[in-house]
């Protein structure tokens, strides 16, 4: 039921634990493989997961090269990131807001999950020179998301054609292009293959309220996921 209507994954945002048991038991049937969901805290943690990591695991991106495991990240305005490699040696995912993208000294939940592919939990099981892929999912567009000063500088200070993504508002406001800002980490990354969120309308959860929710529009409302999984 409203605000959580249809198929809300989220179990912090106020709506009926069963319905959401409900509703992940719905969606791990449809996709055949085991959504890991975690508890999200706009942080640069990463975490390796199996078929034994718990629901609720602390930490804001998640990687995998275990079949059958769902790396999954709840959404309803930040940007979902999912990567992969040429090879499918692993599949990951990353919750993007704006403080988890920027981090602390130009180190974020991306750098963080770069760092992981060669971490003694997936050691000689990710291929490290093989090409990775990335999609980009749904989340606040760059004519919505209304941001201060600070924001701005978070990423400029450490990335200065970061700029590119913002355009000036009255009184010291900003438009943030966080699709935008995600490509530049990438790209810095050496992640040169994007697909997904173009920063258009049509990939905008607070512009889209029949296919999306969010947050930003609605105050509250459910969670979507995205999920990446080897078959």
């Amino acid at each position: 039921m409203a605000p959580y209507a249809s198929l809300n994954f989220g179990d912090h945002v106020g709506d009926h634990p069963l319905d959401v048991g409900s509703n992940r038991a719905v969606f791990h049937k449809a996709i055949g493989a085991k959504p890991v969901f975690l508890s999200q805290v706009h942080g640069t943690v990463v975490l390796a997961l199996t078929d034994k990591t718990p629901h609720g695991s602390v930490g804001d991106a998640s990687i995998t090269s275990q079949q059958g495991v769902a790396c999954t990240i709840m959404v309803a305005d930040c940007l979902p990131i999912l990567l992969t490699d040429e090879r499918g040696s692993f599949v990951a995912a990353a919750h993007a807001g704006w403080r988890g993208l920027a981090g602390t000294d130009g180190h974020g939940v991306l750098e963080s999950l770069f760092a992981d592919f060669q971490s003694p939990a997936l050691a000689g099981r990710v291929d490290v020179a093989s090409k990775k892929i990335a999609w980009l999912g749904p989340c606040i567009g760059p004519d919505v998301f209304e941001v201060g000063p600070e924001v701005k500088a978070a990423f400029v200070l450490h990335q200065a054609h970061a700029s590119q993504c913002f355009a000036p508002l009255p009184q010291n406001k900003w438009l943030a292009n966080l699709p935008g800002l995600a490509r530049q980490r990438l790209q810095a990354l050496g992640i040169t293959e994007v697909y997904g969120n173009d920063g258009s309308r049509p990939w905008c959860t607070v512009s889209n309220p029949s296919r999306f929710f969010s947050y930003r529009r609605s105050g509250i409302t459910g969670r979507m996921a995205a999920s990446i999984w080897l078959g």
